[in-house]
């Protein structure tokens, strides 16, 4: 008979804990992961449940998808960094004393938008809503019913203002809506207008037979008129850019003009077109903005300290006329499809061997986060065949790419430019199997590829 076989007993949580430190995460979540490791007799795939928990946490990412705004992946990146040190949020140098978190910020974007005042909160959902709370409620808001829209998120006008206490007033039709629409809805009995709502349609676009009313003419009807022009352009001209404005922004509203065609108040979401961080910024009359600040939301729906200085920062380098520059976006905005060919070349030269399938090809890049509907931008960038979007997202910082048609396509008009030395050896290790680790390098081939679509 033969001796009894023994059984190694599994290492202590804490001992499995210990031996995955080298995931980088605290130790009281390796106790967590050990011990469910430990109970699904699973020993040996604990490091790699470490490593699926980090990937649930914020973490950067190479955004190769082309959309430039990608809401999930943080819409506008930013470049801001902060010391750990106090700020001014809500203190006044000059008296000593408490003052405005609104103050230091409000001053740049009004001087940006041209407008009297403006302030800050959360996101642009958040502006609306704190718009019709302090101005609207109670009363009635006539919107056109091709502007009634849901974007993201579940986000419905009729509900934001069932929300804040103003009563919807649908005029004229969904795809077509007149002047003489909002008069007729303003005159019938029993209707008492607060304001008239001009709402961005976000991410769709209807089209053919269509008639819409703008913001001049509305200013014309005897109401305040609160533009919701969403996407957060500054200014149409777009100075900061070298040239004219690109082809894809014609018919995008921006917060100059439309205050200048009349509009008592708008609303805009900080990052998307502004290239800033998430927030909402209502800018317009100084009286309709210290009405705003001055309602009980205000507080619920007031931005941090890390918001505002991210804020003011992106306000200054509009102001310093450095935002082509500076501000992510805009820089890839105004980077040449030349330059876009260029990187790619040289991306598929430094993969053929690993990928001789790989090819330099244009491509059309999007706005995104509801920016400029329906539009896109040249763009060039790199297709590989094969799905390797689970493979890329697992690499160290994951690659975000998309696939059609059973090849990959990484569009370099999202990726910062400091990213590309990065994307080779990627590919050239997935190959292998093999999570990456260490610092990149370069898989030189013997032969040059240039081949393109």
């Amino acid at each position: 008979m033969s001796a009894p076989v023994d059984r190694q007993r599994p290492p202590s949580v804490d001992v499995l804990a210990r031996s995955l430190a080298s995931s980088g995460l605290p130790h009281p979540l390796l106790v967590d992961i050990a011990r469910r490791a430990i109970d699904a007799d699973d020993v040996d795939g604990a490091m790699s449940r470490a490593e699926a928990y980090k990937r649930t946490l914020l973490t950067p990412v190479v955004n190769a998808t082309g959309v430039l705004l990608h809401t999930n992946l943080g819409r506008a990146p930013l470049r801001h960094h902060q010391d750990a040190a106090a700020q001014t949020v809500e203190y006044d140098l000059a008296t000593g004393s408490r003052g405005s978190r609104q103050q230091a910020v409000g001053q740049l974007l009004a001087r940006l938008c041209g407008a009297e005042s403006a302030m800050v909160v959360n996101n642009n959902a958040a502006a609306v809503l704190l718009v019709l709370a302090a101005l609207a409620e109670g009363r009635d808001v006539p919107v056109s019913r091709g502007e009634s829209v849901e974007i993201g998120g579940s986000f419905r006008v009729p509900e934001v203002m069932e929300q804040s206490g103003a009563r919807l007033v649908d005029v004229g039709t969904t795809n077509r809506t007149r002047l003489d629409d909002y008069r007729r809805a303003l005159d019938k009995p029993g209707v008492d207008a607060a304001l008239v709502l001009k709402v961005h349609p976000s991410n769709y676009r209807v089209e053919g037979f269509v008639e819409e009313t703008s913001v001049r003419e509305l200013a014309t009807l005897g109401v305040p008129v609160v533009a919701d022009i969403g996407s957060g352009l500054i200014d149409a001209n777009c100075p900061w850019l070298p040239g004219a404005p690109p082809a894809w922004l014609a018919g995008e509203p921006a917060a100059l003009q439309t205050l200048a065609d009349g509009a008592a108040l708008v609303t805009f979401s900080g990052d998307k077109l502004l290239g800033g961080p998430q927030a909402g910024i209502i800018a317009g009359s100084a009286d309709l903005v210290e009405r705003c600040q001055r309602h009980p939301l205000a507080r619920a729906l007031r931005p941090g300290g890390l918001v505002l200085a991210a804020m003011q920062q992106t306000a200054l380098t509009y102001l310093d006329k450095r935002a082509v520059t500076d501000i992510a976006f805009w820089a890839m905005v105004a980077t040449p499809v030349a330059e876009l060919r260029r990187r790619a070349e040289e991306l598929v030269t430094a993969v053929c061997d690993a990928h001789p399938s790989a090819r330099a090809c244009a491509m059309e890049a999007l706005p995104g986060a509801g920016s400029a509907p329906g539009v896109t931008m040249a763009s060039y960038g790199v297709e590989i065949d094969g799905d390797l979007l689970a493979t890329l997202r697992r690499h160290e910082p994951p690659v975000i790419a998309r696939s059609r048609d059973d090849r990959t396509m990484l569009d370099l008009r999202s990726v910062v430019p400091t990213d590309d030395a990065a994307l080779p050896w990627r590919f050239a290790e997935q190959e292998q199997g093999r999570l990456l680790a260490g610092p990149p390098y370069f898989v030189r081939p013997r032969r040059p590829v240039t081949t393109r679509c």
